[in-house]
């Protein structure tokens, strides 16, 4: 397994996802997104596994401008931006991803 962890150093979730994987010595790699963002092809990946919406952090205040973006290019350009607008922990595994806290689907990965 090649786990990423991307997330925020003050969101409970992502402790959360950090903490599920340290109990079971699986091994990730944690990104704090805030800083150093995804890459185009990691937001690909996950856009793919899980779809745009379930990406983007409803609860932000900047929200609704990238609600009203016509395409899904122009949403996850928006992404790439600024970062801070995704929702937190996205954990990936390969292909696979999830966002948010999901030890169900994690233990199928194991």
């Amino acid at each position: 397994m090649n786990i990423q962890i991307f997330g925020r150093n003050k969101c409970f979730d992502t402790k959360k996802a950090q903490r599920w994987f340290k109990e079971r010595r699986i091994k990730f790699q944690y990104i704090d997104v805030d800083r150093y963002g995804m890459s185009r092809g990691e937001l690909n990946t996950v856009r793919s596994a899980v779809g745009l919406e379930a990406m983007i952090n409803k609860s932000d205040r900047d929200y609704p401008t990238i609600q009203y973006l016509a395409s899904d290019a122009a949403k996850l350009d928006k992404l790439f931006d600024e970062p801070w607008l995704l929702a937190t922990p996205i954990v990936r595994n390969g292909k696979q991803a999830t966002v948010g806290c999901c030890p169900e689907v994690w233990s199928e990965w194991e």
